[in-house]
């Protein structure tokens, strides 16, 4: 009887654990699907809440990505609102950009996941907004070597406004530094002949790179901010201004690979104290003192068509400079190959781990510095 007695109150313990489990089960499925929300509701919603919320939402918007279906896409947003059609158009046309791109790469994307903090979340109106951190895994194989996957990531900073509409939350308003806002089309891409030119190589031998290329590209992994491994923290090196809401990081960053990994002496025109010097923070100046300095040598500028081949003699620890109207507005540090070859590059503004160089910056009116550092 003692014997049964205790058979039956575990038996109790794991039925009450089981509808436990089952209930908050109900209540989160309940919350993304199926609670209507008031005004009153959704003033007091909790970060825990929200996180669960917006991740949801990201998952959908990744999917959407990978099966290029624009309706699915489209049901996330308030689309008779100005700022949520801006925010669902904007979305869409990247969608596109991305097929054209993997279309002139030869490759496919096989998997889009994002991991999303939440910084604050509060009440705004009927909805709420909030702060959030994303890191974006991106995952694609070659067509002809379906059986490589590449990865690369992207960091991204986002301002989102969402309202309670019948049964559902959508996006009203969102707002972050998109990486491809520079290159939404590839007309005037020669397609078929990259296309060609791309697939035929083979992976890149980088194992003779010399101490000091290897120092910069571990500090260029550790310190890309949201695209870099969790475990970094996803933030930047704090010894170090951050120059995202004055015009841009990515020059203090290129600045940085270089003195604290690569092992770069400072100088009178290139160096940090309280605040980077010109060519420290300015892409333009960066460019050109390490050009006129001696400590790098240009390999090739011009438009896509015209570098790209030469983009095979990139060596981790080099750097890529983007030049719009004349003017160089970016810096990116080169830290490896994929499974062809195709060169890969970190940098801040937006945060980019071992993505494609041109992968954002294809646009016809871009020209490329491919630039040789000599450590």
């Amino acid at each position: 009887m003692i014997l049964i007695l205790r058979i039956r109150k575990k038996t109790l313990i794991a039925l009450s654990l089981v509808i436990i489990f089952v209930s908050i089960a109900i209540i989160m499925h309940n919350f993304i699907f199926n609670r209507k929300y008031t005004a009153a509701s959704s003033s007091i919603i909790s970060k825990e809440e929200f996180a669960v919320l917006i991740q949801y939402l990201f998952d959908v918007r990744n999917r959407a990505f990978l099966e290029q279906d624009e309706e699915a896409l489209k049901s996330l947003y308030k689309t008779d609102t100005k700022y949520g059609t801006w925010a669902y158009e904007h979305q869409a046309k990247k969608m596109k950009y991305l097929v054209n791109w993997a279309d002139k790469q030869g490759v496919e994307f096989t998997k889009m996941k994002t991991k999303t903090v939440v910084n604050w979340v509060k009440a705004k109106g009927s909805g709420v907004t909030a702060n959030l951190t994303c890191s974006t895994e991106y995952r694609y194989v070659y067509q002809n070597e379906p059986h490589k996957e590449n990865m690369l990531r992207i960091g991204t900073y986002h301002s989102i406004d969402l309202v309670p509409i019948g049964d559902e939350w959508l996006i009203i308003r969102e707002w972050y530094t998109d990486p491809f806002a520079d290159s939404l089309s590839l007309e005037n891409i020669k397609v078929e002949e990259n296309r060609e030119f791309i697939m035929s190589h083979e992976p890149r031998d980088f194992s003779n790179l010399n101490e000091r290329r290897i120092k910069a590209v571990e500090y260029a992994d550790k310190y890309c901010g949201a695209a870099a491994d969790e475990k970094y923290g996803f933030s930047y090196n704090k010894k170090y201004k951050n120059y995202n809401s004055l015009g841009g990081d990515c020059t203090n960053f290129a600045s940085q690979i270089l003195h604290e990994g690569g092992g770069f002496r400072k100088t009178s025109a290139w160096n940090y104290d309280k605040d980077g010097s010109k060519a420290w923070v300015n892409a333009q100046a960066f460019k050109d003192y390490m050009l006129y300095s001696g400590r790098a040598s240009l390999i090739a500028h011009g438009t896509y068509d015209k570098v790209f081949k030469a983009s095979y003699k990139l060596l981790p620890g080099d750097f890529i400079a983007y030049e719009r109207k004349g003017k160089v507005v970016h810096i990116s540090v080169v830290t490896g190959a994929d499974s062809k070859g195709y060169t890969l590059v970190n940098s801040h503004n937006t945060d980019r781990y071992r993505v494609p160089w041109d992968l954002g910056w294809s646009d016809k009116n871009i020209k490329f510095w491919l630039v040789r550092v000599h450590y």
